[in-house]
């Protein structure tokens, strides 16, 4: 996955970063603030512009992503919970009934809730890619103020569930402070009367007392009104909600996935608030925060070995993100040291130093001896990944653990990749003047230390199953490089390196067939290509059947002139990964010379051109023929060594 880290508009000259990526007061006197009072946050004034607020909320994933820069640790947000394996044989939900932005662009007042209840909450999480006439159309002030007062009807009748429907209500408020951040020329202001409205129904909910229920029904609720007060920039007004929420957390919460999520929504508001002068004046003025998220992480050290080690990781972090602000700074500099001698960079307490060094050494580094983490990323480096390995002059790689004969594995796999993905592609070899003549393969030990230490060393979201950044091809100093981790079972990748072949294919396509940086590379909707060719060529290249892709076959959900429209916000998991591969597949075993036509354009960087091919020569002529082509592919066509109707065969033996 090609997963950017948006910037809004107004701010992309600012910052050039692209990414491969949920309580409750205290007294009954806080419970009912009158909401007029309640002003448009101010900003504080920071040296990096303030991240956006959190996007649409699909779970951690065991994919693969990637992007072309890193990012600082200023912009690294807290880590989510640990990604589930993906399961090939998992059954998928039963297909929704489509909805797009036209259907909540034209309604208004009750029709726009009524509609809006009786959509799914995946069907709102679509609205957050909306953009131009649509952004406008959906998530203009008064479009928002409706539904921010249905929120608080419904709030006032909360039971701890979404029966009533506030999940989707609470879902369109975050689509649109999202949108509005990101596009504000599109939608428009937002102002006072958004923001009365918005926290009147976030005070309402945390009155209710099934707000505070360990459900996983109310869980589920919780979280999303916990990220919506940071999506409204209401961080200062729900600091004893927070505080509440990480007081609360016990052993009960562990069994309930949407609990834990909704304990680590706390942090994203407590993070993102630092670039709020409401927020850092409110803290400062209270700072009892510091010492409750000080306290979390000492209780909850026993945490960190298992897989919610980001729950103590994240207290920590946030505490030392403090750091910063001088007004707090004499007493979280202490505190922060506290912190980093209850733990160590390496060993089962490592999460915890690592997050704190990263924001110690960052954001107060002209002190860093007083924390020992000068050169952080060279301790780091050092402590984690030991082993520096040459597979021949320009293929290297640096591990944790990797044995002799896991590298010799690693090396002939990558190495032997090449032949089969130039005699796929047709290329005449690398697209001449960019600068990606060497990969560096950096394996983790398992899914914990690649979540421990990559986002430190390397400036990369964790959430996820590995990320490949190919730099910018144009540099002569440029040195693309894929990080990955090892996995306990062997499922079929060399040395058990997880998304290995899908992440060098990713260096390869760029090498080879996609001109330029990642930002000319998706200048079109060619995500389809992208992950598409990565999963056919990492299944078919190690002859494994992809059982998820074929279960999905059988379901017929996109066309293939939908698929040809696949982009990093409009696409799920699934559209994006096995609806990929099949598009690519067919295109391979059905119109091969479509593919080398669209690749002609793409190497040398006419992204248009290349789009043309398949959005407007071929637009939706091949609709019927791809649909029969997945009937045959669901009854068995797409294992491994076949192939659908006869043609080349897209998983075989290694040497194909």
């Amino acid at each position: 996955m090609r997963y950017r880290f948006v910037l809004p508009r107004h701010m992309a000259a600012a910052l050039v970063a692209c990414v491969t990526l949920a309580g409750l007061l205290s007294t009954p006197a806080l419970a009912t603030p009158a909401a007029e009072t309640a002003p448009l946050p101010t900003r504080s004034g920071k040296s990096t512009p303030p991240p956006p607020p959190t996007g649409s909320t699909p779970d951690a994933t065991t994919h693969p992503a990637v992007r072309d820069r890193q990012r600082t640790p200023a912009h690294l947000p807290p880590l989510t919970p640990t990604p589930k394996p993906d399961s090939p044989g998992a059954q998928v939900a039963p297909k929704a009934a489509p909805c797009g932005p036209a259907d909540f662009g034209s309604r208004t007042g009750s029709a726009l809730v009524a509609f809006l209840k009786a959509s799914t909450t995946d069907c709102v999480n679509s609205l957050f890619a909306v953009t131009g006439t649509d952004a406008r159309a959906v998530f203009r002030e008064s479009q928002m103020v409706t539904v921010a007062e249905a929120f608080t009807r419904t709030a006032q009748t909360y039971r701890g569930d979404n029966s009533t429907r506030i999940w989707q209500l609470v879902l369109f408020l975050r689509a649109g402070y999202y949108v509005q951040f990101n596009n504000p020329d599109d939608v428009g202001p937002y102002g006072t009367r958004l923001a009365r409205n918005t926290v009147r129904g976030l005070d309402t909910f945390f009155a209710r007392t099934p707000s505070r229920d360990v459900t996983a029904a109310n869980g589920d609720v919780l979280s999303e009104v916990l990220i919506l007060t940071d999506s409204a920039d209401q961080q200062a007004r729900y600091l004893k909600v927070y505080r509440r929420v990480l007081n609360g957390y016990d052993s009960s919460h562990d069994a309930i996935p949407s609990m834990l999520a909704a304990v680590n929504a706390v942090y994203t508001p407590l993070w993102r608030g630092n670039w709020n002068a409401d927020y850092v004046n409110a803290v400062a003025a209270d700072p009892y925060i510091v010492r409750t998220l000080h306290r979390f992480a000492l209780d909850h050290l026993d945490l960190l070995p298992t897989d919610r080690a980001y729950l103590t990781s994240n207290a920590g972090m946030n505490l030392a993100r403090y750091v910063e602000h001088p007004s707090l700074r004499a007493m979280v500099r202490p505190l922060t040291r506290q912190l980093l001698s209850a733990s160590r960079i390496t060993g089962p307490t490592a999460g915890l130093w690592v997050a704190v060094a990263t924001q110690a050494e960052y954001y107060d580094g002209a002190n860093c001896s007083y924390y020992a983490v000068c050169d952080l990323t060279g301790q780091l480096t050092r402590a984690a990944l030991p082993i520096t390995h040459p597979c021949d002059a320009t293929h290297t790689i640096r591990a944790q653990a990797l044995t002799p004969a896991d590298l010799d594995a690693a090396c002939a796999s990558v190495l032997g990749q090449d032949a089969y993905v130039h005699d796929l592609v047709k290329d005449d070899g690398p697209i001449p003047g960019q600068y990606l003549s060497t990969i560096d393969l950096v394996v983790f030990a398992g899914p914990a230390d690649y979540r421990t230490y990559a986002g430190a060393i390397f400036g990369i979201s964790t959430d996820n199953g590995g990320m490949t950044l190919i730099g910018d091809p144009e540099d002569p100093a440029n040195r693309p490089f894929a990080v990955m981790y090892q996995k306990e079972q062997d499922d079929g990748h060399a040395a058990r390196i997880w998304n290995l072949n899908h992440e060098y294919t990713h260096y390869l396509d760029a090498r080879h067939n996609m001109k330029g940086d990642f930002a000319q590379q998706i200048s079109v909707p060619d995500v389809w290509w992208i992950e598409g060719v990565a999963e056919y060529v990492s299944y078919g290249y190690r002859g494994i059947t992809y059982g998820r892709a074929i279960a999905e076959a059988g379901r017929h959900t996109y066309r293939l002139s939908t698929l040809f429209q696949n982009t990093y916000t409009n696409s799920d998991v699934t559209r994006t990964y096995p609806w990929g591969y099949l598009a690519v597949r067919y295109m391979f075993e059905r119109h091969p010379a479509d593919v080398h036509r669209m690749l002609a354009r793409f190497r040398v960087g006419d992204y248009a051109g290349g789009y043309a091919v398949y959005a407007s020569d071929i637009g939706t002529r091949y609709d019927a023929d791809f649909d029969q082509w997945l009937t045959e592919c669901a009854a068995g066509a797409c294992a491994a060594g076949a192939a659908v109707g006869g043609g080349r065969p897209a998983e075989s033996a290694r040497g194909l």
